[in-house]
């Protein structure tokens, strides 16, 4: 029997609605280009970190051949734009603030973000979580990003937990098959805008549509459900 102890939040599309901010300044940026930024080419991009992101953003728009942006100049436009969104206006997610305070009453939480760290940052001073989690991994920390499981194993590392003894909180694919590869507990937790396929959904231990679903019976139904 491992208790769960641990409960890890994501943040883009958990604690903020930033993935729809994320293809909007990806689409005005390509469009300003002449370009075309996909659904698809979105989808790839969620959970990544920067470096993983970058490289697709060029590859895919073909960004060195059109423009002579190479990893480092595409990353610097997009989180500059997205900074400049955040400022006017952080886009919470309904409940997830109040369900950050709610299970840190029982648990010992963190943050495993693949968001660049001065996103990130600007985002838990923004919203006051900086003071309720005890550690946070940001994507320009690890290697490699979601979906490998190192920022969620490094998160870990830093407040002494074994995944088993934690549960992550989700929405996007790369990320559940994050913290599958971690060997932690899962819940899923999608909006609306990017649905999960159900080989995704079959991943999690517990679904739910709604930040103010997430409950202590949820943390222990999702940590039951990965042993």
């Amino acid at each position: 029997m491992n208790p769960i102890t641990t409960v890890v939040f994501d943040m883009d599309g958990i604690l903020i609605d930033s993935e729809v901010l994320w293809r909007q300044v990806r689409e005005e940026f390509a469009a300003d280009h002449g370009l075309v930024w996909s659904a698809e080419d979105q989808e790839s991009t969620m959970g990544c970190n920067t470096r993983m992101w970058s490289r697709l953003m060029v590859e895919r728009l073909q960004l060195q051949e059109r423009l002579g942006m190479d990893d480092a100049a595409i990353a610097a436009e997009i989180k500059g734009r997205l900074l400049r969104k955040y400022e006017q206006h952080l886009p919470e997610r309904p409940g997830a603030v109040a369900a950050v305070h709610r299970i840190a009453a029982k648990y010992k939480v963190a943050l495993a973000s693949g968001s660049p760290n001065e996103l990130a940052t600007f985002v838990m001073k923004a919203t006051g979580l900086d003071r309720v989690f005890l550690a946070a991994t940001y994507g320009d920390d690890v290697v490699h990003g979601k979906p490998a499981p190192d920022i969620y194993l490094d998160v870990l590392a830093k407040i002494g937990v074994a995944p088993q003894n934690a549960v992550g909180i989700e929405d996007s694919g790369n990320g559940i098959r994050s913290l599958k590869a971690a060997g932690m507990g899962i819940v899923a937790a999608p909006g609306p805008e990017f649905p999960l396929a159900p080989e995704v959904l079959a991943l999690a231990g517990v679904c739910i549509g709604d930040m103010s679903e997430l409950s202590i019976e949820c943390i222990e139904r999702a940590g039951a459900a990965r042993r």
